[in-house]
């Protein structure tokens, strides 16, 4: 008769989750609130870290990938050549079957033409080695000028070449030179050809692989001095829509291209700057599952004291014909809306600093170091929201590994507990 009451009772008013609610109600005051609000702030810290973190990683990413592309497509097409190390390249024509069909590539984003050309450049106050970057009147300007500090970009002559160049901080530093300044670059070919160059402006990367020795300039001028016809370039840059399918658009491209073209990837063109973001990715995932590790930790030893603290009560509703799978639940649902208690405090802190530095960039960095000025923030909703998830999921199933300690509690010794 009990059994079949209770049964009606939880069937009809979810007797579990009906408790669960009046505990919280009750719990005012006692030592158990205490930890009721611990529990809650170890979720909503922890979750808070977990979102910054994220959001901090994909604005380093983000950040130095952009100032890998202001120098480099996704991909890059050249001329096959035994002399793989050299800059020097074979000539390809723009008539090719690729660069005239390369819309058909739905993954494409954007085409550029390109060369490289060695030189030396020389002021009164020193010489410097240098690699010039001839890029066309496709050449895209926004990703770039993200990083030009001083100046503008250069501008080309309809009847000839350009002699304007854009030049890094670092450049300008060792050979003092500033926007408007002229100097003498000398390429290396037999005979060795100067030229004089006027500084259009100033970049800055911070990324000392390229403004150690990257100038941009007009690809005009290397298309004359190396003899080459107005068709003919060093390479295609191509910029795909998403990053992440850089392998499959190099394994597509590679089946189409003229035998004599190679595709390379930019991860493998500059292998230690994606390696170090590698690094730093693992180093987030290592420190999130310490975090949820911390949690689950937390969450299973505060739902042990609340179980011996209702030890009493427990044996009472064992007395009345409730079973295990009833009690636990009532201790489970109390579990679970402690975590979404947290996951709104954590939600708040988390995205709420997030948005601070972003408005405000109040954490700076040592440019030298980071290659960027301040903390990078960038938004990513979906992260946030399987965060939210991964942390609900993980510490919920946790809370059933405690709760396994009712079944072991007998009425009897319980009622008298104390």
């Amino acid at each position: 008769m009990r059994r079949s009451l209770l049964f009606k009772i939880n069937q009809y008013l979810n007797l579990s989750y009906f408790i669960s609610k009046r505990i919280n109600r009750a719990q005012s005051g006692s030592f158990s609130a205490i930890i009721y609000k611990i529990a809650i702030a170890s979720v909503g810290i922890g979750l808070g870290i977990m979102i910054i973190s994220f959001l901090i990683l994909g604005g380093f990413k983000k950040t130095i990938i952009e100032k890998n592309f202001s120098f480099s497509g996704h991909l890059n097409i050249t001329k096959f050549t035994l002399g793989g190390g050299s800059y020097e390249e074979q000539p390809i024509s723009k008539e090719s079957a690729f660069f005239k069909n390369y819309r058909q590539y739905e993954f494409i984003d954007h085409l550029q033409v390109f060369s490289y050309k060695f030189g030396l450049l020389k002021t009164e106050e020193g010489v410097s080695g240098a690699l010039l970057k001839g890029v066309g009147t496709d050449f895209d300007t926004t990703r770039f000028n993200k990083i030009l500090v001083e100046g503008s970009f250069i501008k080309r002559n309809d009847s000839s070449y350009s002699t304007q160049v854009v030049i890094s901080r670092m450049m300008s530093r060792k050979l003092r030179l500033q926007v408007g300044d002229e100097v003498v670059m000398y390429f290396i070919q037999k005979p060795p050809r100067p030229r004089k160059l006027l500084v259009s402006g100033i970049y800055d990367s911070g990324l000392e692989e390229f403004d150690d020795s990257f100038i941009i300039g007009d690809i005009a001028m290397i298309q004359r001095l190396n003899g080459w016809e107005q068709d003919q370039v060093g390479g295609f840059e191509l910029f795909i829509k998403d990053f992440e399918q850089l392998a499959m658009a190099k394994e597509t491209i590679d089946r189409d291209l003229d035998f004599d073209l190679y595709a390379h990837q930019i991860t493998d063109q500059y292998v230690l700057i994606f390696d170090w973001l590698t690094l730093i990715n693992r180093q987030v995932y290592l420190f999130i599952g310490l975090i949820l590790f911390v949690a689950c930790f937390n969450m299973a030893s505060i739902l042990l004291i609340l179980i011996m603290e209702r030890t009493q009560m427990i044996g009472v509703l064992k007395a009345l014909g409730a079973d295990n799978l009833q009690i636990r639940k009532l201790f489970i649902y109390n579990g679970v809306l402690i975590v979404l208690k947290g996951l709104l405090i954590g939600n708040i802190l988390g995205i709420g600093l997030a948005f601070l530095q972003y408005q405000f960039k109040l954490i700076p960095l040592d440019f030298e170091n980071y290659f960027m000025h301040y903390v990078p923030i960038e938004w990513n909703w979906g992260v946030i929201a399987a965060l939210n998830v991964l942390t609900l999921v993980v510490v919920s199933a946790v809370l059933i590994i405690p709760s396994v300690i009712i079944s072991r509690i007998q009425p009897i010794k319980s009622i008298r507990f104390d």
